[in-house]
């Protein structure tokens, strides 16, 4: 595996949790990758041992203007490891919340503000947190792409940068390599998803279980995403609806092409075209996420939640929330049995 590059930058009056959170999680997930490659031996195959540590997958450096020390909003300093012109070769770059009103701080960052102009261009991701949000409006990212801040700051957000579709409803947006996450929750379930795109799915749960009592959104299920807006084709949508109301049910695909009046190659193509997804995998997907939502929010047995979900079978169910979450039911149920549960 190529090594992957971090950067967050630092300028004065940030809130450090932006910062040591995600850095820890990288670490743990490159240990994580790195572990998953091991040999029934115990050995990284063709690795030696300076290769076989994280750091050989996974660089990370703060950055800044200069390397003077910025103070932070706890209260003390950091002094970055490098400066915007020593680094250019980014894969994901961090910015900073910063503390109370932000635009005395954001707007005498000229050259940061081109800088991440460039980086952009050249097709990295950003990933912006609360008001660290304001410095891709600032630079003009964010124009006609949806975006969030933190709550407190909507209405000054939408004030300031008129051509960006705030989006107060969502946690998360993404527009291409663009992210904003509206809190430091949200930049951690942000960061899993990165992590997933990069290590895979599995090192992306052990991450998300390391730090955290109980499973993560996902990703897809909480952010806005310019790309992923409601589709055009009316008789799929009637057909996911249905799907969605029915899912407990013994579906066939032949009976679902049947209702919306096609033959099966020719729904699969346009319900594919439409989700992104087989009319199967989508059918897979609302069962699964329906059983989630019963670990998480009920004491009903897993054989129970099997068959509310739609499986006869607790094997085919076991195997089936695996595949989505990798993870069994009973496990995903004792990480999530932390919480308080309802009737």
């Amino acid at each position: 595996m190529m090594n992957t590059k971090i950067g967050f930058v630092l300028c004065e009056r940030m809130l450090s949790s932006g910062l040591s959170l995600p850095i820890e999680m990288w670490k743990a997930a490159a240990s994580s990758y790195l572990a998953e490659q091991r040999t029934p031996t115990g050995n990284v195959e063709k690795c030696t041992f300076r290769q076989c540590r994280p750091e050989s997958i996974l660089t990370v450096k703060t950055i800044a203007c200069n390397k003077n020390p910025i103070p932070t909003h706890s209260s003390f300093s950091i002094t970055a490891d490098a400066t915007l012109e020593e680094e250019s070769d980014y894969d994901v770059i961090y910015l900073p919340a910063l503390w109370r009103n932000p635009r005395a701080v954001i707007r005498k960052h000229h050259d940061l503000l081109e800088w991440l102009t460039e980086k952009a261009v050249s097709g990295a991701r950003i990933a912006a947190v609360g008001t660290g949000c304001c410095f891709l409006a600032e630079a003009g990212l964010l124009n006609g792409k949806p975006a969030t801040t933190h709550w407190h700051y909507f209405k000054q957000f939408a004030h300031d940068y008129p051509d960006v579709n705030l989006q107060a409803k969502y946690f998360i947006t993404q527009s291409q390599n663009i992210f904003c996450a509206a809190s430091v929750k949200a930049l951690s379930d942000l960061t899993i998803h990165f992590i997933e795109t990069i290590y895979g799915k599995s090192v992306a749960t052990h991450t998300q279980r390391t730090f955290f009592h109980e499973i993560r959104s996902h990703f897809e299920r909480q952010c806005y995403q310019e790309e992923n807006t409601p589709h055009p084709d009316e008789d799929i949508v009637q057909i996911q609806t249905w799907i969605k109301e029915n899912y407990t049910a013994d579906i066939s695909m032949q009976a679902l092409a049947d209702m919306a009046g096609m033959s099966l190659r020719n729904f699969s193509r346009r319900f594919k075209n439409a989700t992104d997804m087989s009319p199967l995998q989508y059918l897979l997907t609302v069962r699964v996420e329906a059983a989630i939502t019963m670990l998480q929010t009920t004491n009903l047995s897993i054989q129970e939640i099997a068959i509310l979900s739609g499986y006869q079978d607790i094997s085919h169910f076991n195997r089936q929330f695996k595949l989505k979450t990798t993870i069994s039911p009973g496990d995903y149920r004792k990480t999530v049995r932390a919480k308080l549960f309802c009737a």
